[in-house]
């Protein structure tokens, strides 16, 4: 998910006001509230909520807490509007439609995230990095094979999980040569944002898109050449800075867990049947994500039972006297979800559900798209550099415009590549920066946003023309 930087405060709100309106709004009656009281305590409870957020870093205040508070007096200020005009019931239908939406995020994600948990538990992603990084291969090629497996791994895993393990190659092959460490982070941000725009599965964003049924779920791959321009494009302008050093390497590999293997392709039936749910039973697919949870239980069960049994025979403790890693326990993946990430979701949907009932959604909507469709999807995927780009699409997602296929693809694309422009325009990029901390840095990135920039206009004009039917 992508985080927010502490300076153009006011352009994030003005972009960010659209977003509070709740996917709901257009079933039920919107008032007109933006000139009362309500309205402005609202809106000045949000920019107070939202300017927390961008400073989570300095304050270490997680950012679900400002949203969720005010997330909650902006509905209190809602009720107490509608109530005045007599009409509450409009306001009990407009939060029980924010709600409805949120519980169908939140069981997807849920599941999802536990998903990932049990792969990292079972040292999936730690014996793809030790194989990485236990061949020897030149700067070069670890430049390159990052940044494949970035763009390759974040359809599935979400960009910051896919950067960090990346991340963490190059900095073990780099060994702090900033010639190679400053270049590969960006390379693997930017494939990691890009990966993610071609699967409804890649991105909060696109996932909020399909879920909506504004694409069917082939369409997204109409993405993918646009995706791959957006991630070669500034990969190869950056190689040539790259050196071609050989670092050698005697580290073993280690080896995944039993059942390491399983639940990767437990995951991939869980997508499967996602999927089906959605396009074949017409239901919602967090209930199909919900049923591959179940696969996963049932396997786990299996996996508890089968490490207890060979545990019986071993001592409890390890040779330093401290208890032995206890066996594979689904609920306790369930508690490692990031619980804070699903519960800012909850905080920004209801400043977006009570915000949206305020009206300012009906009174900024129609200046968004006044440039025309096009240039209106541009400039949400730059605004994505600043702003979360959740709220972000949110916006577009509860303006609902009348546009064609090819549009929705478009703000689908700019929304989920947007954010590759600066190093604080999304999660991976404010990931990296934390573990390659005073190497790679807002300004190192800054210096090749004229590269990533030619990606992102190279990856819209290939979208324009191979995907031109779509726009009709």
């Amino acid at each position: 998910m992508k985080k927010t930087v502490p300076f153009l405060v006011s352009a994030a709100v003005v972009a960010a006001l659209p977003s509070c309106a709740s996917a709901n709004s257009g079933a039920v009656e919107v008032m007109d509230l933006t000139a009362s009281v309500f309205g402005i305590i609202s809106v000045a409870l949000f920019i107070a909520a939202y300017g927390l957020v961008i400073f989570e870093e300095k304050l270490h205040l997680r950012k679900s807490k400002p949203v969720m508070v005010a997330g909650g007096i902006i509905w209190i200020m809602v009720s107490l509007a509608y109530m005045a005009a007599g009409k509450q019931e409009v306001a009990h239908q407009a939060i029980v439609g924010s709600l409805a939406e949120y519980v169908e995020l939140f069981l997807f994600l849920l599941a999802a995230m536990t998903y990932i948990n049990a792969l990292e538990e079972r040292k999936v992603f730690e014996a793809l990095t030790s194989w990485l990084v236990s061949k020897g291969f030149g700067l070069r090629k670890v430049y390159w094979m990052t940044g494949i497996l970035s763009f390759l791994m974040s359809p599935v895993c979400d960009n910051l999980t896919t950067a960090l393990l990346m991340g963490a190659v190059a900095m073990d092959v780099g060994r702090k040569n900033k010639r190679f460490i400053v270049p590969a982070c960006i390379n693997i941000v930017v494939a990691a944002n890009a990966g993610g725009t071609f699967s409804p599965f890649g991105d909060i964003t696109t996932l909020m898109v399909w879920q909506k049924g504004k694409l069917p779920f082939g369409d997204f791959f109409s993405l993918f050449i646009p995706a791959v321009l957006n991630w070669l494009v500034p990969a190869i302008i950056m190689s040539f800075t790259v050196p071609n050093e050989v670092k050698q390497r005697t580290t073993i590999p280690l080896k995944m867990k039993v059942g390491a293997r399983r639940i990767m392709i437990l995951f991939l039936l869980t997508i499967i049947t996602a999927v089906l749910f959605h396009n074949v039973l017409r239901l919602p697919p967090a209930v199909g994500m919900m049923l591959g949870l179940g696969y996963l239980s049932f396997f786990g069960y299996f996996l508890k039972m089968k490490e207890m049994q060979h545990r019986c025979n071993e001592d409890p403790l390890d040779v330093m006297g401290h208890e032995k890693r206890k066996a594979f326990d689904l609920f306790r993946k369930v508690s490692r979800a990031e619980w804070d990430t699903l519960l800012f979701f909850y905080g920004i949907l209801f400043c977006v559900g009570g915000l949206g009932q305020l009206g300012y959604l009906a009174m900024l909507s129609e200046h968004v798209y006044g440039f025309g469709h096009t240039p209106a999807n541009v400039i949400i995927g730059i605004i994505s550099a600043i702003v979360d780009n959740i709220p972000v699409m949110y916006a577009v997602l509860s303006m609902n415009p009348d546009m064609s296929q090819g549009q929705w693809l478009l703000v689908t694309l700019t929304a989920g590549v947007g954010g590759s422009l600066l190093s604080i325009g999304s999660a991976a990029g404010v990931g990296l920066m934390g573990t390659a901390r005073g190497i790679y840095t807002f300004a190192g990135h800054l210096k090749w946003t004229w590269a990533v920039g030619l990606g992102y206009a190279a990856s819209i004009w290939t979208h324009l023309i191979l995907n031109a039917k779509l726009f009709t």
